[in-house]
């Protein structure tokens, strides 16, 4: 706690700033980029929950601000977040579904699950496989996400709400976009794994 907690502090705080400076030079595609593909690089983890957490403080500094262009961006980054989180289940049960032969048969059986979490913003069902296949798998999650929160910032979508999945979709700026930008990652996600990921042994 005394060793570690500051250490990780000061590049959590580093790392927010930087991100922030991208907004603020008007490379918010290059921002919704990267928050994208931290959400699927350790599902859950620490640098998941440091996108996550940038995110839900961009909303809190949007309300307290007055500048339009500094809300957008705001909005903007939660919305690239909750899309980079829930590519990684959807690309995966998808992979599942498309390269049946990459995936053990418990590892298929997980397909629909993962669907119903990767729609609730929980990227945390794609632990399982990114723990078992670490070289393939984590690399096809994150361009595919990278890929969801490029677009869903092209797009200017739009999310005001501190959460994520189908259940805030109401507050989605461009929703069709957003889905759009969802979709085009899970399959980017879903095509790598079944050009790069090896037959499973069953």
């Amino acid at each position: 706690c005394f060793i570690l907690n500051p250490l990780i502090g000061l590049i959590n705080t580093g790392l927010a700033g930087a991100l922030t400076s991208l907004g603020n030079a008007n490379m918010i595609w290059l921002l919704g980029l990267i928050l994208g593909a931290m959400m699927a690089i350790d599902m859950g983890g620490p640098i998941n929950k440091a996108a996550y957490v940038f995110g839900t403080g961009m909303l809190t500094q949007a309300a307290l601000s007055t500048d339009a262009a500094f809300q957008q961006m705001a909005y903007i980054s939660m919305a690239a977040v909750m899309v980079g989180g829930m590519v990684p289940p959807i690309g995966i049960a998808l992979a599942c579904f498309f390269f049946p032969k990459k995936f053990t048969k418990a590892e298929r059986g997980s397909a629909v699950s993962n669907l119903v979490m990767g729609a609730s913003f929980i990227t945390e069902g794609a632990i399982p496989f990114a723990a078992a296949d670490p070289l393939h798998v984590i690399p096809c999650t994150m361009i595919g996400a990278g890929v969801a929160g490029l677009l869903a910032a092209l797009f200017k979508c739009t999310l005001m709400a501190p959460h994520g999945g189908v259940f805030v979709f109401a507050t989605v700026g461009h929703p069709l976009l957003y889905v759009i930008a969802w979709l085009a990652g899970s399959i980017v996600t879903c095509l790598l794994l079944g050009i790069i990921k090896k037959k499973a042994e069953q």
